[in-house]
């Protein structure tokens, strides 16, 4: 049973009815409803991290989903939520690739892997994905 209000953890609270065979409840203090025993989707904070951060770097809504498995939808949510801005640079873009860690090791043993604007390197459970910057051909 839920002891405390989810929207402003106050323990004043009211029944309220009934709804879907779950008893409904009102808090005092704020007045927000809100039934026992609902166990919500809540996706881990890793991930609403991670996919801010591949936003930020230019990874568009739906690469994002191809490689976390986050719903695109989830994530244009995040981005108004915490009202995300990308920084416009137009003379670059990001390539992106999930590698192990020999591979990545492999990438970087090779110097014309470390020319460019810049690499960035984050882990994504027991890989890392690696981003670079390369500049637009004109």
């Amino acid at each position: 049973m839920i002891k405390n209000c989810p929207n402003c953890n106050s323990e004043d609270r009211i029944k309220s009815g009934v709804v879907g065979k779950r008893q409904r409840y009102k808090c005092k203090s704020c007045g927000y409803f809100f039934t026992v025993n609902k166990i919500g989707k809540k996706i881990d904070d890793y991930y609403v991290n991670k996919s801010l951060q591949l936003y930020l770097e230019g990874l568009t809504y739906r690469e994002i989903e191809r490689i976390l498995g986050v719903s695109h939808v989830s994530i244009m949510n995040w981005v108004k939520k915490y009202n995300i801005k990308r920084p416009n640079n137009s003379n670059y873009h990001p390539t992106y690739k999930i590698l192990n860690a020999k591979e990545l090791s492999v990438y970087f043993k090779n110097p014309e892997n470390l020319k460019g604007a810049g690499v960035v390197i984050t882990e994504l459970g027991d890989k890392f994905m690696l981003i670079k910057w390369e500049r637009f051909k004109d």
